[in-house]
Parts: C-alpha cells; sequence; structure tokens
C-alpha cells in the first residue's frame, strides 16, 4: 500500500514539471512571434487645402433657413381641345416659343366636314324662311281681302317663327362646328420653353390630353414651407439669400448666394403638415441661368451679426455634446463646442461657436470622422493657406 502511495507522488511531481516545462515553451514562443511581428506603421491622414478651414470672426446674415424647390411663376401646359390624330409637334424640351405661336395641329378633316354640313343645313332653314315668309305674304293679303279667315294667316305666323328658330339653330350650330376646327390649332399662351413633351406626332389624343409642357424661366420663385411659429415671423417684402445647387457653376455668375424677396404668404396651413407656404421671387440679376425644379437653401431675414463661427457642417454630434475637430500639434483633437446663431457667408451656412481659439484650424465634415489622437499632415498649399470651399477629399497614406 505504501509502495502504491509513493509511485502516485512520483507521477503526480513528473507531471507538473512536465506541464512547466510546456508553459514555459509555449510562453516563449509566443515572445519570440511578438518579437517577429513588425511594428504596423501609424496610419496619418493627409488633408487638403478644401478639407480645412480657419476659425475666425464672420459676418453671418441671420435669419430663419428655409429651403425649397425652385419653380417657374409662369408655365403652361397646351392640351388638346379636340380629338383627333396629332399632326405638326416638332417642338422638344428646350425649345423656346412665343406667345401665340403654332405648336400642334389635331388633323382636321372631320371638323371641316362638320363645318360644311352645318353650314348646308343653316343654309337649308334659310330657304325654309323664304317659303314660310312668302307664305305668310300671301295668307296676310288673302285675309285683307276677306277670302281666308286669319286662323290661316296665324298657322302661317307659326310656320315662320319656327323657320326663324330653326335657322338661328342651325347658325348656331356653325358657330360651334367653327370653333371646333379652330381649336384643331394649337397655340403657346405664353413665351417661354418647351420643359416637356407630352405627346408624339401621329397619336391619337382625346380631349384635355397634355401635349407640351411650357415655363417662363425669367420669374423663378422659391416655394418654402415654414411651422405656424416662423411664419407669425415673416412679412410679405422680407429678403433672402439662397444657395443655390449650380449656382456657383453659372457662367458669369456673380457669386453663390442669389437674392430673393417674400412676395406671397399662404393664408392657410397645409393639411396634415400643419405648416405654412411662404413664396419668395428670385432676384432676376441674379437668378439668371437657373433652372425650374433645381433645391435652394437659404436664410430669411435681414440682421446681421459677427461671431467666432465654422461652416454647420463641421459641428459633429456623434457624441454627447457637439465638438469640432481641430489640428493641434498634427493630430486631430475633439474640441468640444457651443454653438449659438446661425447665418449665412459667401454662400455657406456657418454657426457661431464658443470653445475654439481664433485662428485654430477645423477641419471640415468632408474629411470624415477622425479619431482623436490621430497623426495628420498637409500638403502644402493646405499648410499655407487653407480656403473655405466646400469640396473637399481626404486620403490615408502610410
Amino acid at each position: 500500500m505504501k509502495r502504491w502511495i509513493g509511485w502516485l507522488v512520483v507521477v503526480l511531481v513528473v507531471g507538473l514539471i512536465g506541464l512547466s516545462v510546456v508553459r514555459a515553451l509555449q510562453a516563449r514562443k509566443a515572445q519570440q512571434q511578438l518579437a517577429a511581428t513588425p511594428v504596423k506603421a501609424q496610419t496619418v491622414v493627409e488633408l487638403a487645402p478644401t478639407d480645412v478651414v480657419r476659425v475666425q470672426q464672420r459676418e453671418l446674415a441671420e435669419g430663419l433657413p428655409i429651403s425649397g424647390t425652385l419653380r417657374a411663376m409662369n408655365s403652361a401646359v397646351v392640351k388638346a381641345r379636340v380629338a383627333g390624330e396629332l399632326q405638326g409637334l416638332t417642338l422638344r424640351e428646350g425649345d423656346t416659343v412665343r406667345a401665340g405661336q403654332v405648336v400642334a395641329r389635331v388633323d382636321p378633316s372631320e371638323y371641316q366636314a362638320r363645318v360644311r354640313q352645318a353650314q348646308q343645313q343653316a343654309d337649308s332653314a334659310k330657304a325654309q324662311i323664304d317659303i314660310a315668309q312668302r307664305q305668310f305674304d300671301n295668307n296676310k293679303a288673302l285675309v285683307d281681302q276677306g277670302f281666308i279667315s286669319r286662323t290661316a294667316l296665324d298657322a302661317s305666323v307659326a310656320n315662320l317663327s319656327a323657320a326663324q328658330a330653326t335657322h338661328n339653330a342651325a347658325l348656331a350650330a356653325v358657330d360651334v362646328a367653327r370653333k371646333a376646327l379652330d381649336d384643331t390649332v394649337l397655340r403657346a399662351p405664353i413665351a417661354g420653353t418647351v420643359s416637356q413633351r407630352l405627346t408624339q406626332p401621329g397619336e391619337r389624343v382625346g380631349i384635355d390630353a397634355k401635349v407640351i409642357e411650357i415655363v417662363d424661366l425669367n420669374r423663378l420663385e422659391l416655394e418654402a414651407a415654414l411651422s405656424p411659429a416662423d411664419a407669425l415671423s415673416v412679412k410679405v417684402g422680407q429678403m433672402a439669400q439662397l444657395d443655390v445647387e449650380g449656382a456657383r457653376d453659372r457662367p458669369g455668375a456673380a457669386g453663390a448666394s442669389v437674392a430673393a424677396r417674400v412676395v406671397r404668404i399662404n393664408p392657410s396651413a397645409q393639411a396634415g403638415s400643419r405648416s405654412v407656404l411662404v413664396y419668395l421671387a428670385l432676384d432676376a440679376a441674379t437668378s439668371a441661368g437657373l433652372r425650374q425644379g433645381l433645391f435652394a437653401q437659404g436664410t430669411l431675414g435681414t440682421e446681421r451679426s459677427t461671431a467666432l463661427a465654422v461652416p454647420v457642417s463641421a459641428v459633429r454630434t456623434d457624441k454627447p455634446e457637439p465638438y469640432v475637430q481641430v489640428v493641434q500639434d498634427q493630430k486631430i483633437v475633439h474640441k468640444p463646442v457651443q454653438t449659438g446663431a446661425r447665418g449665412s457667408s459667401d454662400g455657406e451656412t456657418w454657426v457661431a461657436v464658443t470653445g475654439l481659439a481664433e485662428g485654430a484650424t477645423a477641419v471640415r465634415a468632408s474629411a470624415g470622422a477622425l479619431r482623436e489622437g490621430t497623426a495628420v499632415r498637409f500638403t502644402q498649399a493646405a499648410l499655407a493657406a487653407p480656403t473655405p470651399a466646400t469640396a473637399a477629399s481626404a486620403r490615408s497614406a502610410p
């Protein structure tokens, strides 16, 4: 029994020694692998001139933020007034038209025949009047001579009146037929540009079928929806500055900002949303080259203030409190900020902030979300003079 216990102790001791040796070898191997693994180079984000902006004092035009779609104040849809085969439609999208210009025709053959038919019926009715008139004259002479009774004369009067009524109805039918024939010619009600061609030549169209749509781009307006509370502070005549997509690239454009003025306020709120529609007419001098359907946003109001500001898109909100990504000592630092009034400047929306030093280098939203402590480097142009343009690019470099 004692011998068996002794052997058991020996086996346990040998097992523990072997386990310790295995663990030591595994730890040594792990250290060797760790030492052999090359240290990855720290990722450095390269910032272009358009990725950063200097924090500085700016004059902001404060007011209500508005947005909406541009539309032509004057537009018209040319519709077919009679049914038939469409002919002579050569206009396409982008073609200009004059007021009263013929844009298409409906096949007039049937309507020309209707005019001839109505005219012949009118001529026949006129002949019946002549017959009734002669009968009346004869009967009147006979009555005066005492050869027939007054009753026969009354019948002649009734026949003459009926013939005249029939003739008048036939003349009205001629007018209706001629009106239908005139309606086969489709004319532009306003001068402008064709925005849609809704029917093709040779198609048979019905009454009120849409043929083309015409818009007058000389007068554009913005339809903006405001909350009931904001709408109370809006007055006809107030000015706004709008940033319209594509406005920067217009040939000969004086700037990205487009002036607009409140011209109408809808007296009724929209069902469901309870929003109030406000209509702003764009200034013709600054809206040249713009098109219907473009999206526009801006600020409605005339108050101006000066404050330390950054682009509103540079303020990030993916943390409990808003912050701005700032380049400090070639690294990204997240600076908590408090935001203030918003306004437009240089065709861009800015927001007043506290918590940043004037002259600090803020990173625009176009560079993306960068972790705090991320190393950055500038291109030579960006280091010399960051610009406030809106386009941006950021790429990783080893």
